[in-house]
């Protein structure tokens, strides 16, 4: 079985494509698989390290400040889809999947001239502009949130879920709070923005810290790489008695799951990624989607959410310190308000979301 994957320009669009080649693998261990993406995209790096073969297009994302910069990644469009012609004629899938991204867009529309068949996936409530154009020509379409569905012109929809790591699913408390060093009679909060940071949360943290110091809770806050030195910093300069022993920030964190399954609370973005781990672990969060995310997918991702009573949000605009404490706090002392979000999230998760995938593939 030949099968190409294609989609980048983020780690949403990268990690489920590479969770579904090596779901694949195990399973079909003669497949072969060809990861197709842009010559300068995440993907570009990423891919190669886990032992798939890549090719790449030359295409790039439209870049939305000005017309003219528009202009110029839509000139790119007819190059990359040749390209992706002549990758697809050679190589002969039987199947091409494309999990969004700009990069995606030129693959999976000329596999649709070919025999074989083609499957995209949509992370995000709100369709991504490749997979709303692609959706009335791809064999299938499968879904993260059912919202995305909606006036959809589609061949055929299925709401499968998004993959999430297997980590994530197979996580022992227990276990988590020894390695962590957590006291299980304590509230405990975890706050993070992914692998970069997010300057908006890290700010309303650390006004947070001072307002909470007198509080019986414990925070894992995670800063990304950009704003740890900093916010390092300015930490040692503030009055933090009664965070003596509850406090852990750190830049980045490999076993961030281990963070997941032992909070009663998350501080964090709106991705589809993020949220599909939230809601395999039933925790509940404040989002605060991040504003200039493509087609403010984060926002409807997170007001998808709140309207079944599953999260709470902060729009990025209006979060600073005291914002963030009343929230916590007004959560915290309700437990009746934080179990419903619990149960509410809970019933989003679709922990067999890469295995339905795959049989669809397969098939």
């Amino acid at each position: 079985m030949k099968i190409i994957l294609s989609g980048g320009g983020t780690g949403g669009h990268i990690y489920p494509a590479l969770a579904i080649a090596g779901e694949i693998r195990q399973r079909v261990p003669s497949a072969d698989i060809l990861y197709v993406g842009s010559r300068e995209g995440m993907e570009n790096h990423i891919v190669p390290l886990e032992g798939l073969n890549y090719k790449s297009v030359d295409i790039s994302g439209i870049d939305r400040s000005s017309m003219l910069k528009a202009s110029k990644s839509l000139v790119k469009f007819p190059r990359s889809f040749f390209q992706a012609w002549d990758i697809i004629k050679e190589f002969k899938p039987d199947v091409v999947v494309g999990t969004g991204g700009y990069v995606s867009f030129p693959v999976v529309l000329a596999a649709t001239f070919f025999a074989c068949k083609t499957v995209i996936h949509e992370q995000n409530a709100v369709m991504g502009l490749a997979n709303r154009k692609l959706a009335r020509r791809a064999d299938y379409t499968l879904l993260t949130f059912e919202e995305a569905g909606a006036q959809l012109d589609a061949k055929r929809t299925v709401l499968t879920g998004l993959p999430v790591r297997k980590e994530i699913l197979e996580v022992n408390p227990e276990q988590a709070r020894r390695n962590l060093g957590i006291r299980e009679d304590c509230f405990t909060l975890v706050a993070f923005g992914g692998s970069r940071g997010a300057r908006s949360i890290n700010r309303a943290v650390l006004e947070f810290l001072t307002l909470a110091r007198k509080e019986d809770m414990q925070l894992i806050w995670i800063t990304g790489n950009l704003d740890y030195n900093d916010i390092n910093k300015e930490v040692q300069e503030l009055d933090l008695s009664g965070w003596e022993t509850g406090l852990q920030i750190t830049p980045f964190m490999y076993n961030i799951e281990e963070a997941l399954a032992i909070a009663d609370l998350a501080v964090c973005r709106a991705g589809a990624s993020t949220l599909s781990e939230l809601a395999d672990l039933g925790l509940p969060a404040i989002l605060i989607p991040y504003p200039y995310a493509a087609e403010n997918h984060q926002e409807k991702n997170a007001r998808a959410l709140l309207e079944k009573n599953a999260v709470d949000m902060v729009i990025d605009e209006f979060l600073d310190g005291d914002t963030l404490y009343k929230k916590i706090q007004k959560l915290r002392g309700d437990e009746s308000r934080l179990s419903d979000m619990s149960r509410n999230i809970k019933k989003e998760a679709r922990p067999n979301a890469l295995n339905d995938i795959v049989d669809i593939i397969l098939e």
